[in-house]
Order: C-alpha cells, then sequence, then structure tokens
C-alpha cells in the first residue's frame, strides 16, 4: 500500500474519510502552529472532521481544522477555525496541485499526530470522492468479510 508514518500520538483522526473516499497516495506535512495551538493539541484536543486542505498561490493550506483555544491560554491564545499552513516540498505541492486541477481529486487530512521528535504532522491524502453504489459497495464487502471471519472461527 502506502509507507508508514512514525505516529508516536494520534491526537485527531478523520475516521470518515475512508468511506467517503477512495485514497489514492498519502503525504505526511509539518504544520505551522502556534504556542497555545501545539498545547492543546498535546492535550489531546482537535478534531479535523469537516476540514480539507487547498493549494493557493504555491502553497499547501489546512482550512476548518478545528483546535480548541487552550484551557490554560490568556489573551494571546489562538483563533480555533483559522487557515493553518502545511510544510510540503515545492515537488510534492506542484504534484498535488496538478492532480486537483486536471483530476478532479481532492486533498483530505486523515490524522494530526505527534512524531518521535516531538512534531505535530498532518497525514493528507490525494483521494477521489466515492458516489452512493460505491459506498454500498464497500459496505457490502466489508459485512461478507466480517461473515468470512466469524464463520472460519467458528469452523477452524
Amino acid at each position: 500500500m502506502s509507507k508508514a508514518f512514525n505516529k508516536v500520538k494520534v491526537v485527531a483522526d478523520n475516521r470518515k474519510a475512508h468511506y467517503d473516499y477512495s485514497v489514492e497516495e498519502r503525504f505526511e506535512a509539518g504544520i505551522e502552529l502556534k504556542g497555545t495551538e501545539v498545547k492543546a493539541l498535546r492535550v489531546g484536543e482537535g478534531s479535523i472532521k469537516e476540514s480539507y486542505a487547498t493549494i493557493e498561490d504555491g502553497e499547501a493550506w489546512l482550512v476548518n481544522a478545528n483546535i480548541p483555544e487552550y484551557s490554560h491560554g490568556n489573551r494571546l491564545n489562538h483563533e480555533p477555525r483559522r487557515r493553518r499552513k502545511l510544510l510540503l516540498h515545492g515537488r510534492e505541492i506542484s504534484k498535488l496541485h496538478g492532480a486537483i486541477t486536471r483530476q478532479g481529486m481532492t486533498l483530505i487530512p486523515l490524522s494530526i499526530y505527534f512524531n518521535s521528535d516531538g512534531r505535530a504532522k498532518v497525514e493528507v491524502a490525494l483521494a477521489r470522492g466515492k458516489k452512493a453504489h460505491d459506498k454500498r459497495a464497500a459496505i457490502k464487502e466489508r459485512d461478507w468479510k466480517r461473515e468470512q471471519a466469524r464463520v472460519m472461527r467458528s469452523h477452524g
């Protein structure tokens, strides 16, 4: 499949992404955060449910990700749903931009996590939206695999 990233502590997971999209390729991106955002993530707060990523002017942005205000923050606390810059190599950004514009694909965040160096990272995926019949087929296949495993356990 694809390379596994060094995820030490997963903070936010987009669990519905695999249901709504068929994931083609995954990328690990750094994320530009303010101090109180890092503290809020370390506590385990954050959500990327309704968020998406976009490429504008040669830069990648994470839009609509919710990192709530840090409870012990002061007047310098951050705005919870602000746009955050994703840190990717130039060739990765141009590859993503080409796939989004020419092939009609979407850039979605799959998870926010801390790696072994203690840096906050975002796993973003180049994905294609599933149609309703694709979703039904995926559910049918998942149920069939579950039933198969159940039969194998009882007879094996």
